[in-house]
């Protein structure tokens, strides 16, 4: 009996410190790899972090971890690596790109002002002479490639319910995009300007990024199988998912927070048009999506608890 008694003292010693040392270290070597490499930006570098990161906080479940990963984030890879393949390739599938139609909704929303063109007149000075507002933009535009993922690790992590609800409307909306890019090829404004279309505007994300070194975006803007499709602007999914986040986190977060939280949308959509990444219209059609999938993915997951519950219940 004393020999079990302290071989058990001894080992919960060691729990604990596995327990603490476990995420120091992931910290530690996280912290390395941002300074010689840079912020993770690609997708899979990025998932690949939070899967070891979540290992990190589950020492004491290992079991739990693995089937976590295997059956609900092996899931969300492999539905957001289809995304990036088919999105590269959605451009021209079935028609060539349209330009006027956006131009002529967003003039129709602002009196005859497009509003990318308008805030780089009124903004821009070139690269060479950054403000705080481009730094911001910025900012808040990168935050898209990184909030979608740290969201989904934390509810997997605290609210395992809202993360199936939460990887469902994920799913629902790269669906509902990759649809829309291939029957409405759009070109952004940046590229309207190279056409013609629209006067002059730069696309600043890359110019001002430039000047930040912790980030390498050359991952972004590849095609194929990577991020970037320069015809894939109607909806903004910058938009949608940041909409999305806003709804998942809102009741996690103080209501002093909220407004703070409620102004992310609305900084995101400045961004996108300040950068002449998007249209306005762009978003405001992200945000319609974002609200449908939500609703749909409500509406559907509400009613397969019903039917377990009935099931579960005694005749």
């Amino acid at each position: 009996m004393e020999d079990g008694s302290d071989a058990r003292r001894l080992a919960l010693p060691s729990r604990r410190f596995i327990r603490w040392a476990a995420p120091v270290v992931y910290l530690a070597v996280l912290a390395a790899s941002i300074y010689l490499d840079g912020i993770p930006a690609s997708r899979e570098r990025l998932l690949v972090w939070i899967v070891l990161g979540l290992l990190a906080v589950s020492t004491t479940n290992v079991r739990g971890w693995a089937g976590g990963v295997l059956f609900e984030w092996l899931p969300l890879a492999l539905v957001l690596w289809a995304y990036d393949l088919l999105r590269g390739a959605a451009d021209g599938l079935f028609f060539d790109a349209y330009v006027t139609p956006q131009i002529d909704a967003e003039k129709l929303v602002f009196f005859g002002t497009v509003p990318s063109v308008w805030l780089q007149v009124h903004l821009w000075d070139g690269s060479a002479d950054l403000h705080w507002y481009d730094y911001a933009a910025w900012l808040v535009y990168v935050s898209y490639f990184l909030a979608t993922y740290l969201l989904a690790a934390g509810l997997w992590f605290f609210a395992r319910d809202r993360f199936r609800r939460y990887v469902a409307c994920v799913s629902l909306l790269a669906l509902m995009g990759f649809l829309t890019y291939a029957l409405f090829p759009a070109a952004p404004p940046w590229l309207a300007s190279q056409e013609g279309a629209l006067p002059p505007t730069t696309r600043l994300i890359g110019q001002i990024s430039g000047h930040i070194p912790i980030l390498d975006f050359r991952t972004i803007f590849e095609r194929g199988s990577e991020y970037a499709n320069p015809v894939a602007a109607v909806p903004s999914l910058h938009g949608a998912y940041t909409l999305l986040t806003v709804i998942f986190l809102w009741r996690f977060v103080p209501r002093w927070g909220q407004p703070f939280l409620a102004a992310y949308p609305v900084a995101m959509a400045f961004a996108l048009s300040y950068t002449a990444e998007h249209y306005v219209v762009d978003v405001l059609l992200g945000w319609a999506y974002t609200l449908f999938a939500v609703w749909a993915v409500d509406r559907i997951a509400d009613a397969l608890e019903a039917r377990r519950e009935r099931r579960a219940a005694p005749p």
